[in-house]
């Protein structure tokens, strides 16, 4: 039977999708599930592990069974993943020995202010590319080592098992036999070294991590074994693994240096390509690995927004100004304007160029006259404002003037915020005509390793841009609006 599809697993923070991928990159089945975010104290996000497997699961037998497709006619299969999102599980058993710490949660803030001021941040970063913060994830297991009972004795004694969930996955797709990962994932630990791309014992030692609970780090596309033949019907190879931002580089295309990509979805992360050259911020960017391919690694840097469609949940489930998301659209363009409304998202601090896990959601500017429009108008042009900060720091780290940003995820299905990201860049925006380019990206990856794709020029051809957007704002109102947002910004940290 001809193996024409792939399968991606595109394992996100709020739900898990599953995508068949035709030959061409076109998707052709697909099945999602959502599951349930676990807030245990102010700042601190959980996941249960099982909960994701048994999702992943699901939707992978879901989207085969929807477009009855066997999966001996899979190709192989690729995982990309919420990034830096840490799960601790027992080597014999498999058992999780706790909840996942989600990449959003801040809990170990107090920890990362202590090795900055023992003035470690340098060598951390020279080595990693990264910042200490709680969002990466060799401070979550350490504080997962010291607060799970039994646990670090354990897991000096290579009793456990540390993996980010695409690792976390393979082990189990597997049924225990792989315990790897790929450079991507591996480069946002504060463990890895990006310039040797090894696990750095410096780091382990400043970080407290037994190097044996580590995972072997691998390209992004190769082989890491197959599933387990009862899952799906029939072993498939699994030959693609990315996190979740360098997936979408990858199915953006931006293959070349100078090239640029945005993804809105929980949060908000632009990737620029490098080359085969890692570049130091000096603005408070991530320098990271974005892909690494027949042992040639390509470098990025990186700028996080922590709360991007995160903020319009907490509009719909928290205080319910919204039914829907696709309503924060309609009630955006119903407002000629914020009425001076600032929406400063940082439910869970700030992420690039500020780095302040300190500061604090705010909603500054309200008059008697401000309504839910507003409020709803100001959160979407935060998305924007947000961009530009990163835009403007990677500038100033010597990146030349972007000509386009390309853009995907669930948010731009917005007409009204892809409007509002070119006036406030001043830049063509371009949505592709698959906007799930995490997925494709992985998919890909996977692709070239069974030779469905040749190489990476020939899968550059299949990107197209379905919408672009122009800016049409006035630099003055432009000027204006982010004069008002940076100062929002500099209330919400003080």
């Amino acid at each position: 039977m001809n193996k024409s599809f792939l399968l991606a697993i595109d394992q996100g923070t709020t739900s898990t999708r599953a995508i068949v991928f035709d030959q061409h990159g076109v998707a052709v089945s697909s099945s999602q599930e959502t599951f349930p975010q676990i807030f245990p104290e102010n700042g601190w996000v959980e996941h249960n592990p099982e909960d994701i497997w048994r999702d992943t699961v699901k939707v992978c037998r879901d989207a085969l069974f929807i477009e009855q497709i066997k999966a001996s006619q899979i190709a192989a299969i690729g995982i990309t993943n919420q990034r830096e999102t840490t799960v601790v599980w027992e080597k014999t058993s498999g058992k999780v020995i706790c909840n996942a710490l989600v990449w959003q949660d801040r809990r170990t803030a107090d920890v990362c202010k202590q090795l900055k001021n023992a003035g470690l941040e340098p060598v951390v970063q020279k080595k990693t590319g990264l910042l200490i913060d709680p969002y990466f994830s060799a401070t979550k297991i350490q504080w997962i080592l010291d607060n799970t009972p039994g646990a670090r004795e354990d897991a000096e004694k290579g009793e456990l098992l540390f993996g980010t969930i695409d690792c976390f996955l393979l082990w189990r797709l597997t049924g225990g036999k792989v315990h790897a990962t790929d450079v991507t994932n591996a480069s946002r630990t504060l463990l890895f070294n990006i310039h040797t791309e090894e696990w750095d014992d410096e780091l382990l030692k400043i970080f407290k991590i037994p190097k044996r609970m580590l995972p072997n780090v691998k390209d992004s596309s190769g082989m890491f074994g197959v599933t387990e033949k009862d899952l799906f019907g029939a072993e498939i190879p699994i030959t693609g693994i990315a996190g979740d931002q360098q997936a979408a580089t990858i199915g953006q295309a931006c293959f070349e240096p100078g090239m640029v990509k945005s993804t809105y979805g929980t949060g908000c992360f632009m990737m620029l390509n490098t080359g085969d050259k890692p570049i130091v911020s000096k603005n408070r960017l991530l320098t990271t690995i974005a892909y690494r391919i027949h042992g040639k690694t390509v470098y990025a840097l990186e700028g996080s927004i922590f709360v991007a469609g995160a903020g319009v949940q907490w509009l719909r489930d928290k205080i319910k100004v919204v039914k829907n998301s696709a309503d924060t659209t309609r009630i955006a363009q119903a407002a000629k304007s914020t009425n001076g409304v600032y929406f400063v998202p940082a439910f869970t601090g700030l992420g690039a160029p500020y780095w302040d896990p300190d500061a604090r959601a705010a909603i500054i500017g309200m008059t008697r006259d401000t309504g839910i429009e507003h409020i709803v108008r100001a959160l979407l042009e935060a998305i924007g404002y947000q961009t530009l900060d990163l835009m403007n720091a990677m500038h100033a780290d010597g990146a030349e003037q972007f000509t386009t940003l390309r853009i995907d995820g669930g948010m731009v299905k917005n007409d009204w915020l892809c409007e509002f990201l070119a006036d406030i860049l001043d830049l063509p925006v371009q949505r592709p005509r698959e906007i799930e380019t995490t997925a494709l990206g992985v998919a890909f990856l996977a692709g070239l390793e069974v030779g469905i794709f040749k190489s990476l020029s020939e899968i550059a051809k299949t990107w197209q841009a379905k919408s672009t957007f122009h800016a049409t704002m006035k630099s003055e109102v432009r000027e204006k609006l982010y004069a008002g947002w940076k100062d929002a910004v500099k209330r919400v940290r003080s």
